[in-house]
């Protein structure tokens, strides 16, 4: 299984942004999870968001939540991060990890089997 996140880029604060996350050599099951991570220079990778299923449950780390969405699209074997009233903080590398086993501990980096490269995404103040 492989992942491909697209979408990073130069944008000012308050603007938005979406990453996408192709998935290729598997398609979607209807159980797994998929998720985004980010980090920031300097930092620790911190969890972002990630959803779940089959019942498409979708969370949230404190820092975005009512900012960012997380969904998917089975047509196109592709799951999305939509990130709006973007922050200068938020700028970071974003990686999308996935698993075909959905944990309870969808923070942790160790729930997730498989990565993609990171995107870049720099908001400017």
């Amino acid at each position: 299984v492989q992942l491909q996140a697209y979408g990073g880029g130069l944008v000012q604060a308050g603007g938005s942004l979406r990453l996408s996350c192709v998935v290729s050599g598997r398609t979607f099951s209807i159980y797994g999870m998929e998720g985004w991570f980010r980090q920031a220079p300097g930092r620790e990778r911190e969890f972002v968001a990630a959803i779940k299923w089959p019942l498409g449950r979708t969370y949230y780390g404190d820092s975005v939540k009512g900012r960012y969405t997380i969904s998917r699209d089975n047509a196109k074997n592709t799951f999305y991060l939509q990130m709006n009233s973007l922050k200068p903080e938020d700028t970071a590398v974003y990686y999308c990890p996935a698993t075909l086993r959905p944990s309870d501990n969808t923070y942790l980096q160790t729930s997730y089997e498989y990565w993609g490269q990171g995107t870049l995404v720099t908001v400017s103040s």
